[in-house]
């Protein structure tokens, strides 16, 4: 069901000035498909794969406290793996097969189907409609904090480029990365629309990088970053492409 339009943010949008637009930069997760569904699949497919191949780990596992503690000591002792979702998954497994006994190269191959389940994801209804319009129009970049593929996730015919943090080496809200991304689009950063969902990582982000940005808010949340505003908040991906001219 679509979210209802929330006029009482477009009140406080600057407006996208569409002349200026040459390029696209486009967030992944839970702006074209929900990722924690994604992710709890993911996590319960690792799970299988450890009750079979790592039993004492697989046990030790079914403890979420076990793994949330792993998680945040590792998030603790490691902040330069912050940027790096592959990095940060890898080595938790990896510590919680030491913990279990089994195999600590177990990691690898346990990662693996971890990772392929993660590019399984459930696109919204709105996400390839708004990739066809876009990717006929604009250069259209991925700009992303976690590890997403986008080619195994089946839509990387749509995308000229993607710019991870994991490669960047800093994530969102840098102003870096979003640089960066604009130089794979082949423009400069005023040309480009940055288009996610993170008020933060994407909003904060784009804006301080020069770049116009549509805040897609599906959950009609408030913006609490002024004086920074959107140029553009919409609830779905379909306003969006009314907003560029589709059905206009």
């Amino acid at each position: 069901m679509k979210t209802p339009e929330h006029p009482q943010h477009h009140t406080s949008d600057r407006g996208l000035d569409l002349g200026r637009i040459r390029a696209i930069t486009l967030d992944l997760d839970d702006t074209l498909w929900p990722i924690w569904p994604t992710i709890e699949r993911a996590e319960r497919v690792l799970q299988d794969w450890l009750e079979a191949n790592a039993p004492a780990t697989g046990a030790l596992c079914r403890d979420r406290a076990v793994l949330r503690e792993v998680r945040e000591r590792l998030n603790a002792e490691r902040p330069d793996l912050a940027h790096d979702m592959t990095a940060l998954r890898l080595e938790a497994i990896r510590r919680v097969l030491r913990r279990g006994g089994d195999d600590p190269a177990l990691a690898e191959p346990a990662f693996e189907v971890f990772f392929a389940e993660r590019q399984r994801v459930d696109l919204f209804d709105d996400a390839l409609p708004m990739l066809a319009f876009l990717s006929a129009r604009f250069p259209v970049v991925a700009l992303s904090n976690g590890n997403a593929d986008v080619h195994r996730v089946g839509i990387g015919a749509h995308f000229r480029a993607s710019v991870s943090a994991k490669e960047f080496g800093v994530g969102k809200p840098d102003p870096r990365i979003f640089h960066a991304a604009a130089g794979a689009a082949g423009v400069a950063p005023h040309e480009v629309l940055h288009i996610g969902d993170d008020a933060h990582l994407d909003g904060v982000g784009a804006l301080n990088a020069g770049m116009q940005l549509a805040w897609v808010n599906r959950a009609g949340h408030a913006w609490g970053h002024a004086p920074l505003v959107p140029h553009l908040t919409v609830s779905d991906l379909h306003a969006l492409c009314r907003a560029l001219g589709a059905g206009a």
